[in-house]
């Protein structure tokens, strides 16, 4: 019989007696799911948030990335002395991220997400004031700092109050948010630094962010699943070392910074190879190579798929290959064939990217700040090696030193990835039928 025909409630949360032969215990009645979906209350706006923290992070991360040839020549520093405004950047970030990630477990992730993106951006528009190197450098690491709440702090979110069918989609756009914001940071500031210099150019991108910002947080929906936990070293010391125990967290989190190295090394350092023979191109042309992100926003968005079709390791593969076809192509002297290099670069990297960060989500079932926190502490590691050592590789080796270290965390991607297949082989064998 049917609620109706017995009289049974049939609002939310009641308890309905079902009959059987062999039992008459209540059974509770399904309660709806109410974490975000696509096309559910909220997502649209949740979405937009975080693609907007997302763009405001990277657009301020790596503001100064495409712009090094000109702060080279403003502050009279070598290629490998200006690298440091951005290693500095990336390095604050993955220092602070995990102090970050525990503040967010204690005060909310939406509180922390709006409390870093306020300092960061406070600090973008006092960039541009910087009188010297050093005190460049200072600023940077103080915003990266800042901008440690958001990466692990909005993962966190997610996994919270998203579906599970819609995570990777969910991180996906969250990703592609990145990506735009470091293309639209990098093609503005290299058509605004060749009019004006480089210094307006990186004011006009702290301007942008503070837009961001604040449509951010009128956009993102309060959450509703998120428990407060503990502020106490020794439970964060418990479930960092608890993580870190994870072998497949650990994998996750080499991958990610050897994709990044990778990543931060090539577009570090791109810059100078376009600007110099044979290429000798402006700086406003070498600003647009960058609309090359918008590749990675539509890889990111679409790593799900990737993920149904080839599984997480075959995505991974799918992702470490195409990189490093990338990285071979861009080898050649021809214009056309190294930009094909950077968008197969580009590609591999923003897909390699949401599929370990999504999986970080998925494994971790507490202290979800924590090992993503863990995961972009790596991630941005591996950024600040990336950017040190792609320029120190450039300065000893030209491009191909620079090639030659992204190779190197190409193949370590595709060694830890084997290396998990291997182990989920052995344990399905061991597994009784």
């Amino acid at each position: 019989m049917t609620p109706a025909s017995t009289g049974a409630s049939t609002s939310v949360g009641a308890v309905a007696s079902v009959p059987s032969p062999s039992s008459t215990r209540p059974v509770p009645a399904a309660v709806p799911e109410s974490r975000m979906s696509p096309g559910g209350p909220g997502y649209r706006r949740m979405s937009l948030a975080l693609f907007l923290a997302g763009v405001a992070t990277f657009a301020l991360l790596y503001s100064t990335q495409a712009l090094l040839p000109l702060i080279s020549g403003d502050l009279a520093v070598s290629a490998g002395d200006a690298s440091w405004t951005v290693a500095a950047a990336t390095g604050g970030l993955a220092l602070f991220v995990l102090p970050m990630s525990a503040l967010s477990e204690r005060y909310g992730r939406r509180t922390v997400m709006t409390a870093s993106l306020a300092v960061a951006v406070t600090l973008g528009l006092l960039v541009p004031f910087a009188p010297s190197l050093g005190t460049l450098v200072a600023l940077r690491a103080l915003q990266g700092a800042a901008l440690a709440g958001l990466p692990a702090s909005a993962t966190a979110y997610l996994a919270e109050e998203v579906t599970p069918k819609a995570l990777v989609t969910a991180i996906g756009l969250f990703v592609a948010g990145n990506s735009v914001g470091g293309m639209s940071g990098r093609v503005i500031t290299g058509w605004v630094a060749q009019e004006w210099g480089w210094r307006v150019a990186v004011g006009v991108i702290g301007v942008v962010a503070v837009a961001c910002a604040v449509a951010f947080r009128l956009l993102l929906p309060a959450p509703k699943h998120f428990r407060a936990g503990s502020l106490r070293p020794g439970v964060l010391v418990r479930t960092v070392r608890d993580h870190l125990a994870d072998p497949l967290l650990r994998r996750l989190y080499a991958i990610g910074a050897l994709f990044m190295t990778v990543f931060g090394g090539v577009y570090t350092v791109i810059g100078y190879r376009l600007t110099e023979a044979p290429f000798s191109l402006p700086q406003g042309i070498v600003g647009s190579i960058f609309l090359v992100y918008l590749v990675g926003t539509v890889s990111a968005s679409a790593a799900w798929r990737l993920v149904g079709r080839l599984g997480r390791r075959g995505a991974l593969y799918a992702g470490g290959g195409t990189t490093a076809a990338g990285l071979l192509l861009s080898l050649a002297g021809s214009l056309p064939v190294v930009l094909l290099g950077l968008v197969l670069i580009t590609a591999g990297f923003f897909a390699g990217h949401a599929v370990a960060s999504s999986a970080v989500g998925k494994t971790a079932t507490v202290g979800r700040a924590q090992a993503s926190a863990l995961y972009q502490s790596a991630y941005y590691v591996g950024s600040s090696a990336g950017s040190t050592v792609g320029a120190l590789a450039f300065h000893a080796g030209g491009w191909g030193g620079t090639v030659a270290v992204g190779l190197v965390a190409v193949a370590g991607v595709v060694a830890i990835t084997l290396a998990g297949t291997r182990a989920a082989a052995r344990a399905a064998v061991a597994r009784p039928a």
